[in-house]
């Protein structure tokens, strides 16, 4: 019906205007809740806001997490915390200056504290995401849980956040997801059994990460949540005896378990009680479809090799690390075991500039260079990221070739590469140009090599988060 006598937007009606409102992305409503008092009513209206992201910490200079994002989340969760159905939050890393530490915790308490306020008589929500790595680089070492009893005197905050917490997950009626990553003293091994039952039930995915502390999912919990279809956790967390729980045929098959393996917690987490080729068997046959991703920290190849099981569905591995080296054994070993099934390969090493020697070579025989050899067998293989390891040009061209098209992401960074001197006799173009141009046609699209490692050398524990959140959605 045609509006009368010039009376504008302000006469239409507020479901009107909500339904109008409901095609903005969430930054533009907040800006369009400052035009006037009409169109702040109606943006704030609980049907405009299912969902929530937000990223905190995101100072520069090293400032940490700045205390002025602290009274906007606060307007936010007020506003929106005790009806949001999906709520995503990550406090960012942070790498600053010793000084600011404290600071940094201080905020995050708070920050943690203000978000748990408002959520824990929220019976909606349905998705919880939080991502919570504020390790900061300095002198002493990474901040762990250790340091927030010294901005926190008594752990009054930290208290109160694991209370709120495990209210939040009693309180919730339909919860779905359910991702707790590094947030420093929130999880305990006690917080799954506040859940309510009827969550227990509904519960499809789960993720309590935390390498610093005591299991955080126990087995007879992990019994109540029938409907699990993907779990995430650490690698020295998942027992055999996890193993039997999920085999059970009262569980819904489980389609995606993703671990991450850090060498620093073997010290004080054996690996004996991970599941042996038995347990993968019988998980794998109650759960066909079931697909893992890995990712190993600075472990040695000797432990990675210990529990690389042949029946255990591998689909992902990320080796990322500083002080130890992939051995020419373990990529063998994974190229033969898992041509099946492997699609993602990301192979890192974080060097702060390289030395006189150049980086590890793989390839003790050149004619079987163990990256072609995974090329080769791993015939699902669509992502390779390699950098910190010498690539030999050659080499780089016969896995384009072996793959071809079906290689959907091939990053090499452009250090990595390295070139045979005897066949760079007989070439008179730029080697640069020509590996450019046998790559490109053996992908069939536009290749070059990969400039900006950022890609690969993010903190690989975000890193780790957000490829798990991307796997276990793809079911």
């Amino acid at each position: 019906m045609a509006l009368c006598g010039g009376v504008g937007a302000s006469a239409l009606p507020s479901e009107l205007i909500v339904h109008i409102f409901s095609f903005l992305s969430a930054r533009d409503k907040l800006w369009a809740s400052a035009v006037c008092s009409r169109w702040r009513e109606c943006l704030f209206y609980p049907a405009l806001w299912p969902q929530l992201k937000l990223r905190l910490g995101r100072g520069t200079g090293g400032a940490g997490s700045s205390s002025d994002e602290t009274p906007r989340l606060e307007f936010l969760m007020r506003k929106f915390g005790s009806f949001v159905r999906e709520l995503q939050l990550e406090f960012t890393p942070v790498e600053g200056y010793p000084v600011r530490w404290r600071d940094s915790l201080n905020n995050y308490l708070d920050q943690v504290l203000c978000v748990l306020r408002s959520l824990k008589n929220n019976r909606n929500l349905q998705k919880l995401s939080m991502y919570g790595d504020t390790c900061i680089l300095q002198e002493e070492g990474i901040l762990d849980s250790t340091h927030l009893t010294q901005v926190d005197q008594g752990s009054k905050k930290i208290k109160e956040i694991k209370q709120l917490f495990e209210e939040t997950l009693a309180s919730s009626r339909q919860l779905k997801w359910l991702s707790s990553a590094f947030m420093l003293g929130m999880v305990t091994p006690n917080s799954l059994s506040t859940m309510s039952n009827l969550s227990a039930n509904s519960l499809e995915h789960l993720s309590l990460l935390d390498n610093q502390a005591p299991p955080l999912i126990p087995s007879i919990e992990l019994g109540r949540l029938l409907n699990l279809h993907s779990l995430a956790l650490d690698f020295c967390d998942f027992t055999s005896e996890m193993c039997q729980v999920l085999s059970n045929s009262d569980h819904v098959p489980l389609h995606r378990l993703s671990l991450v393996l850090h060498g620093t917690v073997l010290h004080n987490k054996p690996l004996d009680i991970t599941p042996g080729e038995v347990d993968w068997q019988t998980l794998v046959r109650h759960s066909a479809n079931l697909r893992v991703y890995i990712m190993a920290l600075d472990v040695h190849s000797q432990d990675l090799l210990s529990v690389l099981k042949p029946s255990l569905p591998l689909e992902r591995i990320h080796f990322d690390s500083y002080s130890t080296c992939a051995s020419e054994a373990a990529l063998d070993l994974i190229s033969r075991q898992y041509c099946k099934t492997l699609s993602h390969f990301i192979l890192v090493r974080d060097l702060m500039e390289r030395d006189d020697t150049g980086f590890p070579d793989l390839s003790e025989n050149r004619n079987e260079d163990p990256l072609v050899l995974l090329a080769w067998r791993c015939t699902h293989l669509s992502l390779l990221i390699i950098h910190g390891y010498t690539v030999w040009a050659h080499n780089l061209i016969a896995i384009s070739r072996l793959r071809g098209s079906n290689l959907k992401v091939l990053a090499v960074s452009e250090e990595s590469i390295d070139f045979d001197q005897d066949q760079l006799l007989f070439q008179d173009e730029d080697p640069i140009h020509n590996l450019i141009e046998e790559v490109s046609l053996g992908l069939s699209r536009p290749w070059n090599p990969m400039m900006d490692t950022n890609i690969v050398l993010s903190e690989p524990t975000q890193h780790f988060f957000r490829e798990m959140q991307r796997f276990s959605e793809g079911i």
